[in-house]
């Protein structure tokens, strides 16, 4: 072979492997060029008429799609990678195979302001991130004060017919803690634990933790102290505890925060909670606040359990734990979420000064002063009245049926002026006098031994229409079927399920802004879902 031949030859092979690799890297990009895309080339099939399931196909390259799977997929794409997967949503219970239902409270709110902000990002919020419960205790509802003789919280029940399913019924547990004045709180010692990592750049993630902290300063009592903990690739101590009156010292040290290096949440956790410990006592609060925009990736304990487990006997003297959220992409909230259930607190996310305010002023007391420990909620239905049921949510806080009298069996806490509120689906057969009862079992704080109580809802006070019901309960359902349409639950027909719901929470607003605000997102949400669908090739 002469070598102008293998000259030749050695050419054409080379630009055969060069076409080859171009074709790789952006064939979908030539192929979209020409107006075919790897997907319209996708399993070519004829028409075969219509059919349940994600999609129909109509002929080669043809595919028409439901919105609820093309909108599930969409938000598939945008879900975290490394967060846990979360529980599925409460399965109907028949009453004669299971009477009660059992629940650690929640007045977790993240979920919530995690949809917001997504929503006005034009984007949805994937399933996992969607807990019902938060949703709905973002809001507040008009529940009675407690007497003296009642304690802690009192408790209000109500129903009336669903919006939804013509059989069922809403049944609203409603708890309201006592609110104690700011000159009534305990001492209290914060300790502020911030994420000055890398990724903690930006207006929305540090510079917005420093005017939490700034915001939360400025109501602490005299008698307060704050400590101040950072951690990136090290963890250290910035400021010393320090009187809350020296509001310019503490300031001072805020202001001098900046972002760089790795996550070492676990090791900072550690620091916090020994800072903590030195000030707990049965006279004074003390409480670690963790401020961050994700996940940890340094140090010796990088998952929740095991943060817990390195800070469980801290937790057991008494110092609990608030977890702030900031910023988006690498925000891990299951894992904050996580904590702060372990860790005997309370969950947030901050996408606003106005949200800020609203944690750490306006909330404060709540954060801060725990009116009841380990509350345990524990419904009984009447089999003789209740053909079945389901609680809307609390997934991550259900109880063994056998552990609500169990009094070392961990539960949620409430903060002072604190509500928390829970619905059920309910399927009544018409007979039976009495619905359910309601029993609601807590400890003082710092207390080793529960108290319980007891309340009933009787047929005779089920609403006959939902028109009769408190624009409380009907504006709660309206919040609660939102967040199960969009994590995928009764999508049946999501546009008329999004039509229905916007309604409803617009007939039962009453001037509040925040319910306002919803029915806002909620315009959103269906302008967004519209306008998704629209791009689904026909």
């Amino acid at each position: 072979m002469s070598k102008r031949l293998r000259f030749i030859l050695g050419a054409a092979l080379v630009f055969l492997m060069l076409a080859g690799a171009g074709v790789t890297l952006f064939g979908d990009n030539i192929r979209k060029f020409f107006g075919q895309s790897t997907a319209a080339l996708a399993s070519p099939v004829s028409y075969s008429g219509s059919r349940e399931g994600a999609s129909v196909d109509y002929g080669p390259g043809f595919q028409r799609k439901k919105m609820s799977v093309f909108l599930e997929e969409t938000s598939a794409r945008q879900a975290p990678q490394s967060r846990e997967p979360a529980p599925p949503p409460n399965a109907f219970t028949l009453a004669a195979t299971d009477a009660l239902s059992t629940f650690a409270v929640d007045v977790d709110t993240a979920s919530y302001v995690l949809f917001r902000r997504t929503v006005r990002e034009g984007r949805r919020p994937h399933p996992s991130e969607v807990r019902v419960e938060e949703w709905v205790n973002y809001f507040r509802y008009r529940i009675p004060e407690p007497t003296p003789e009642e304690g802690a919280f009192h408790v209000a029940l109500e129903a009336a017919p669903s919006p939804f399913k013509p059989r069922q019924h809403i049944l609203k547990v409603g708890l309201q803690g006592r609110h104690v004045a700011p000159e009534q709180r305990k001492p209290t010692h914060l300790v502020f634990l911030v994420d000055t990592s890398g990724s903690m750049e930006g207006a929305d993630r540090l510079g917005l933790a420093k005017t939490a902290m700034r915001l939360a300063v400025a109501k602490l009592n005299p008698t307060d102290t704050v400590t101040l903990s950072t951690y990136a690739g090290d963890v250290r101590t910035v400021l010393e505890t320090t009187p809350a009156k020296q509001r310019g010292v503490i300031e001072a040290a805020i202001d001098s925060l900046r972002s760089g290096g790795g996550t070492a949440m676990g090791d900072g956790l550690e620091l916090a909670y020994r800072h903590a410990a030195r000030m707990a006592g049965p006279n004074r609060v003390a409480r670690v606040v963790v401020l961050t925009d994700g996940d940890t990736n340094l140090g010796r304990n990088l998952t929740a359990s095991d943060m817990l487990k390195a800070v469980r006997g801290y937790v057991k003297e008494g110092v609990t734990l608030s977890t702030i959220g900031f910023g988006m992409g690498n925000y891990r909230d299951d894992l904050m979420e996580k904590l702060a259930n372990e860790g005997n607190g309370n969950c947030f996310y901050i996408d606003s000064e106005q949200e800020a305010r609203r944690v750490f002023q306006q909330q404060l007391a709540g954060t801060l002063e725990v009116i009841a420990q380990d509350v345990k909620v524990q419904v009984e239905f009447d089999t003789a009245a209740v053909r079945g049921y389901r609680l809307l949510g609390y997934e991550n806080r259900a109880i063994a049926d056998r552990d609500f009298r169990e009094d070392s069996v961990d539960a949620g806490e409430i903060g002072a002026g604190h509500t928390v509120t829970a619905l059920y689906e309910v399927e009544l057969t018409g007979e039976g006098e009495r619905v359910a009862t309601v029993r609601v079992r807590a400890k003082q704080p710092g207390g080793a031994e529960a108290a319980e109580q007891r309340f009933f809802l009787e047929r005779s006070q089920v609403r006959e229409t939902l028109a009769q019901a408190s624009s409380d309960l009907r504006f709660a359902v309206a919040v609660a079927g939102t967040a199960d349409l969009l994590r995928g639950v009764n999508t049946e027909d999501e546009d008329r399920g999004f039509s229905r719901v916007h309604s409803l929470a617009e007939d039962a607003v009453d001037g509040q802004a925040d319910r306002e605000e919803f029915v806002s997102l909620l315009r959103q949400v269906r302008t967004l879902a519209s306008q998704r669908v629209a791009t689904v090739p026909y």
